[in-house]
């Protein structure tokens, strides 16, 4: 077997989402770093939906480009269509979404890739990992040749066993048309990691000549679009609309008259479905009692007539998944250019997991994107620079990146998996987020650009920005709170239009602010500041007034969260010598290693009284090693 003579820091094996930002943040962080793709064709493609963001997903591409990642700055050159969702809902659970020109936007990544300082890009497919002592130190193609790495990070995504269903066809694939990896897989299981087994799908592409588009709904974008990156200062492409329209009875029928042809319920597949994102014959089946369901086509680009039909994925044979596209309402005579199907691959449970990403069984491994369960390109694109930070750290000897659930949506969702593991495809939610007040989209930069200046990965000039803005904030919200205004007529005239009860004496200018019915116009109307302020900061100072005596209490809880995330376990605990848990609890406190008495308090079972019994078994471990340094 032969080997490179270039030796790296860190390899990651796969260029989906999660690898293109993994490899990127090792090499930026100034690690030797090479990106292993089986087509360098496919490097960020984007199999499914031609989107980025969504609910919750929004905010973590902007924790992403907060912390010096790469997929929102190409998502804004390639978007044809920007959407803000929640817009009548409170601004914590407010995201964006994106239409994307697929092409472009790998075409776009790849470029930024090739043209990356100490990343090298080559094509190949990882058969297995060498391995020696329990530590990694490089990578074997199906060729025999490998390549040495203090590091390396697996983002595989569907490729592991992976197996696509049409019907009753099966086909031995990562994604239609590509290979997929059975060796991996296989030597992943003879290093003793834990597999399951997942299923995802994707709808069909029908033909926009094909389709009769004056019975569908146009879907408005905003009129003015917001940037994904907070460093975009235009947007090149021009913006389209998406179009929806609704299933029907006469659908619905072709689908329950037709399941046992279908390989999800046909008994074809044995992986587990995604529940938040069912595809069309779980839809038919688990909502008998809906007569549609949406069906939205989204264009896959500017230079194609591809257009997605989202709502429309199943397994079924291509015969009848014509005879279902073509009764819907203005798809009677639509083409099908690529039909749906549905793809099986092997997950590795991810509370195999440290919270760094690395695997507890093979030192110098981490793992990230779908291989840890989860499903979209946001949730993988943000493991993937978590990952490639923490790979980076490892090599440089510094310590570990961890971001806890106050501080970043990434921070819940890896905090999920690592602690609590997942039995389905994971999904992010705004739900999921318990101080989601505080992890908005529009302070993503806040939160995190000292922690990515600190990594290497934010500039020095992108922090001194965000500082200035950020006081600019600070000194708007303190003059509004140090400002009163008097009951004038044009004021009182002002709110009986806007249905908000007069002022009969002088009120501060903060709590007019906080009414419903007002917003930062009227400041701007009747008591105006000496300097203009940007759309961004008026958002913040808004939203911060507003919002005040929630952000208070949510700031409380988060404290009472700190002091427990504080309490650090220490790695020489023995579990089974703590008297007070049930050996349930010692098995699964053995097992996940949890690195906080907050992280040991979110494992499913364990209860106050556990945690008390860990805080005094913590407490007398820390005693008898103080012991032992004084003699």
């Amino acid at each position: 077997m032969g080997y490179s003579s270039k030796e790296y820091d860190v390899i990651v094996v796969g260029a989906g989402h999660a690898g293109c930002e993994a490899a990127l943040a090792a090499a930026r962080m100034g690690c030797r770093a090479l990106l292993l793709a089986m087509d360098l064709n496919k490097v960020a493609a984007m199999p499914c939906s031609p989107s980025i963001g969504g609910m919750a997903k929004g905010q973590l591409v902007k924790e992403i480009d907060a912390l010096g990642g790469q997929m929102a700055k190409v998502t804004d050159q390639t978007a044809i269509a920007y959407k803000t969702l929640n817009t009548k809902k409170g601004p914590a659970v407010r995201s964006s979404r994106t239409q994307n020109d697929k092409n472009r936007y790998h075409v776009a990544m790849k470029q930024v890739i090739e043209r990356q300082e100490n990343l090298d890009l080559k094509q190949a497919k990882v058969d297995h990992l060498a391995v020696e002592d329990g530590k990694i130190t490089g990578v074997v193609d199906q060729t025999g040749f490998g390549f040495k790495s203090r590091t390396v990070i697996l983002a595989t995504g569907t490729f592991l066993s992976g197996l696509v269903h049409i019907g009753f066809t099966t086909i031995r694939a990562g994604r239609a048309g590509e290979f997929a990896s059975y060796g991996l897989a296989r030597n992943l299981g003879e290093l003793g990691f834990t597999l399951g087994r997942m299923k995802t799908g994707t709808p069909p592409r029908l033909h926009r000549a094909s389709i009769d588009f004056s019975v569908f709904e146009p879907q408005a974008n905003d009129e003015i679009p917001n940037p994904f990156s907070f460093s975009t200062r235009a947007l090149p492409l021009i913006q389209v609309v998406s179009y929806m329209g609704y299933t029907n009875e006469r659908c619905h029928g072709i689908v329950r008259n037709n399941l046992a042809r279908s390989a999800l319920y046909g008994g074809s597949i044995k992986g587990v479905s995604a529940r938040y994102c069912p595809s069309f014959e779980d839809k038919i089946v688990k909502f008998p009692e809906r007569d549609r369901h949406h069906v939205i086509l989204e264009p896959e680009g500017l230079d194609t007539e591809e257009i997605y039909a989202s709502g429309l994925g199943n397994s079924l044979p291509v015969e009848i998944q014509l005879e279902v596209v073509r009764s819907v309402k203005g798809l009677e005579e639509a083409q099908i250019m690529r039909p749906a199907y549905a793809i099986e691959y092997d997950f590795v449970q991810p509370t195999q997991l440290a919270p760094t990403l690395e695997t507890r069984l093979v030192s110098g491994l981490f793992f990230a994107g779908q291989i840890n369960g989860t499903s979209g390109y946001e949730e993988a694109a943000a493991q993937g620079l978590w990952a490639g930070i923490n790979a980076a750290c490892q090599v440089q000897e510094r310590p570990p990146f961890i971001l806890d659930r106050s501080e970043a949506y990434m921070g819940v969702m890896v905090d999920d998996l690592v602690t609590r593991g997942t039995n389905e495809p994971y999904r992010m939610f705004t739900s999921r987020a318990e101080y989601r007040l505080m992890l908005r989209e529009d302070n993503a930069d806040f939160r995190l650009f000292e922690k990515g200046f600190e990594l290497g990965l934010i500039g020095r000039d992108s922090l001194v920005e965000m500082r200035e803005r950020k006081k600019e904030i600070e000194q708007e919200i303190h003059r509004i709170k140090n400002t009163t205004v008097s009951p004038k007529p044009e004021i009182n005239d002002y709110l009986d239009e806007k249905n908000t009860p007069r002022i009969d004496n002088g009120t501060r200018l903060d709590q007019l602010l906080k009414r419903v019915e007002l917003n930062y116009d009227f400041v701007a109307q009747f008591a105006p500041g000496s300097l203009p302020l940007s759309p961004r900061v008026v958002q913040q100072v808004e939203t911060e007034i507003k919002y005040e005596g929630y952000i208070h209490r949510q700031i409380k809880e988060i404290q009472k969260f700190k002091d427990l995330e504080r309490m650090k376990i220490p790695a020489a605990l023995d579990y089974e010598g703590v008297h007070g848990l049930s050996n349930e609890l010692k098995e699964k406190l053995s097992g996940l290693r949890p690195i906080s008495l907050g992280q040991a308090s979110r494992i499913p079972g364990i209860t106050p009284a556990a945690i008390s019994v860990l805080m005094i078994a913590i407490k007398a471990l820390e005693g008898l090693a103080k012991k032992e340094n004084t003699f």
